[in-house]
């Protein structure tokens, strides 16, 4: 028997050699190393050989088997080479054609907003100034006339950190100190700047507030600037950001760091201010507070407030993303729901 399984070897081997396609590989390997092939029906029948003999017939059984699979390995690697190659020959294969392009990310629609903001203000001669998210109590509230017993703190629910005054800002307004005293030079150079930034406020969760959203802040100080200064300026910009003809009304309020203030309406541009839910049917959308810098402010900021002036106002991009979209969740701008961002 044992030369009976060396002739099976012989026989496979030299076979194997004329095989080229998968399936006269797989008939060989059937043939050979299935359950009912050759080679193994050959080892299953070790038992019926006198005891002497069948440890050497069972490992050289083991072996030829072992050699056979290896010799199958390498044939099945180079048929299927060939196949491939075959295949490439056949089919047509434009080697020049250019691949599928891969799906970019969009920009986010407030970033949008804000980069249109930046290039509106920035034809108005303003530049952008960046402040620190994080910031002091004085900073936040008591340089920009915020006493510490100041019924207008109970407005902005604040996120302290730590006992000694370190706070999440609530607005970007603590940036108008920032920039008088680092661009102001003392209080002898005019100052014109936008200070976009997160603010931060300790509030719950709705469709209508966030607790961490953004803002533009905007900063003119100089001689003689005057309310009609502002009321131009804001003006110039709501023709630019929501169309010519639009219409645009001032009303007076009250910030403690302006004085006079005043909140800035443009003509709601959904209903052509004929009354919608967006507008809650006033036909005004509210996009901006403003006012003239307080003097204690100018003060702070290194300025003499009877020689210098100058005004404020402070917008909200994601309200204004929510109107011109007619977005009625602001929570939408933090899911990171691709269903929602793909739209803009």
């Amino acid at each position: 028997m044992l030369e009976q399984l060396e002739q099976q070897r012989t026989d496979a081997l030299a076979e194997l050699e004329t095989v080229d396609d998968s399936d006269a590989l797989h008939e060989w390997y059937i043939k050979y190393l299935g359950k009912k092939g050759a080679v193994t029906l050959m080892l299953r029948s070790t038992g019926q050989l006198p005891p002497e003999e069948r440890a050497n017939f069972g490992k050289r059984a083991n072996e030829i088997k072992h050699l056979l699979n290896e010799a199958y390995a390498q044939r099945e690697q180079a048929v299927r080479q060939q196949e491939l190659a075959a295949d490439l020959e056949s089919d047509a294969l434009d080697v020049t054609l250019p691949g599928r392009p891969r799906t970019l990310g969009g920009i986010h629609p407030v970033t949008q907003t804000h980069r249109e903001f930046y290039t509106i203000w920035a034809d108005m001669g303003f530049q952008v100034f960046t402040s620190r998210d994080v910031e002091t109590d004085e900073y936040n509230f008591q340089l920009l006339n915020f006493p510490p017993d100041h019924p207008a703190r109970d407005m902005q629910d604040s996120f302290y950190t730590t006992d000694d005054g370190v706070i999440l800002r609530t607005h970007t307004s603590p940036g108008q100190i920032h920039a008088m005293r680092q661009l102001g030079e003392n209080g002898t150079q005019p100052v014109r700047v936008i200070l976009p930034g997160m603010c931060y406020r300790y509030e719950q969760i709705t469709a209508r507030s966030e607790v961490q959203f953004t803002q533009v802040e905007g900063l003119a100080v100089g001689r003689k600037i005057r309310m009609s200064d502002l009321k131009g300026t804001i003006a110039a910009f709501a023709k630019r950001m929501f169309g010519q003809n639009v219409s645009v009304r001032f009303r007076a309020s009250y910030f403690p760091f302006t004085e006079p203030s005043m909140e800035v309406d443009v003509e709601c541009f959904l209903c052509d201010a004929q009354g919608c839910n967006v507008c809650k049917y006033t036909g005004w959308l509210e996009i901006a507070g403003s006012g003239m810098v307080h003097p204690t402010v100018l003060r702070n900021g290194g300025y003499d407030p009877t020689v210098w002036s100058g005004f404020a106002f402070g917008m909200g991009p994601e309200r204004i993303t929510m109107l011109r979209h007619g977005i009625n969740d602001i929570r939408y701008f933090w899911s990171n729901d691709l269903r929602f961002l793909e739209q803009f």
